[in-house]
């Protein structure tokens, strides 16, 4: 059971307008082919197109992954960077098809109940982190931690928000594990990002009070933070768990490039310029919008559209 403090100094509400969503996020491999037999054949994304530097993957014919060819070497662990990258399928279904994608080629996955979703966990051979995930709120609620704990279900027990999915039950949403579709449907989406940062108060200021999520949690004897927009788990997720020492992956590592934060409009945009400002945070306007770098040095790039 994951128990929780107190959160009154952290929870707040969402200053990006609720239709803020994640875009494309880019990370870096080190072999097309090993990348492909993952991200495509296993996840199911589609490959849209490619060029020289990067595949640039999909669903429904919209660019969700790019993948950036030319690194040496996988991304090392206890390193800052990429926990996981979560992609959202709209239905169980979905979530299901995707078990067995992966059972069909041996790819090791871990299937875990966080209540609010159900998640599978998965690694291509970078060692970049990959959830998909499929939302269930209607199953239960995230604690306010006044209470001492994380979730919830709807009649009010606690829940561990880390036991093992049921695969059979979960696969008995397929007419037949034999024939499942090689692609993920039209409306997934990349729901959250997870990064590994060395200070979970120092994340929390940045995503909270300069770019403008809502504080959920901080799990300090979980070491891990949470902050959100309109939907469960979370949009952006943070932890220690690379250790105190912990420092960006040396140059030519696999891993994280950045990831983009969608904003509906330049009103958007400059109120996140005005918050990054306030808290002293560094950002750069470029053609697109701004980028700006989190204290753990996570490049995130704020873009409308």
């Amino acid at each position: 059971m994951i128990t929780v403090e107190s959160q009154a100094a952290v929870r707040s509400a969402p200053v990006l307008p609720l239709t803020t969503r994640l875009g494309a996020v880019r990370i870096g491999v080190t072999d097309r082919t090993s990348a492909l037999a993952v991200w495509r054949d296993v996840v199911g994304l589609e490959l849209i197109s490619e060029d020289a530097e990067a595949l640039h993957l999909g669903a429904g014919g919209k660019e969700l992954i790019t993948l950036e060819l030319g690194a040496t070497k996988p991304f090392p662990e206890r390193s800052l960077g990429l926990y996981h990258v979560a992609i959202h399928v709209p239905t169980r279904k979905a979530l299901a098809e995707m078990v067995v994608r992966a059972l069909m080629r041996r790819v090791r996955i871990s299937p875990t109940d966080h209540l609010v979703s159900e998640a599978i966990y998965l690694w291509d051979y970078d060692n970049n982190g990959i959830e998909i995930t499929f939302e269930t709120p209607w199953r239960g609620v995230i604690g306010d931690g006044e209470d001492g704990f994380y979730v919830r279900t709807v009649d009010g027990s606690p829940h561990s928000g880390r036991e093992a999915i049921d695969v059979d039950d979960l696969l008995g949403e397929l007419d037949d594990i034999k024939t499942v579709p090689p692609a993920m449907p039209e409306g997934t989406r990349i729901g959250h990002i997870h990064l590994h940062v060395n200070d979970l108060e120092l994340a929390m200021r940045f995503y909270r009070d300069g770019i403008g999520f809502g504080g959920l949690f901080i799990m300090r004897r979980f070491g891990m933070g949470d902050l959100g927009l309109d939907y469960p788990p979370h949009t952006i997720a943070f932890n220690i768990w690379s250790g105190p020492n912990a420092a960006q992956a040396l140059k030519g590592s696999a891993g994280l490039r950045w990831f983009h934060i969608v904003v509906p409009d330049a009103a958007a945009l400059q109120a996140v310029r005005d918050r990054l400002t306030a808290i002293g945070a560094g950002y750069a306007d470029t053609n697109e919008g701004i980028e700006t770098r989190d204290p753990a040095g996570n490049l995130a790039k704020v873009v409308v559209g």
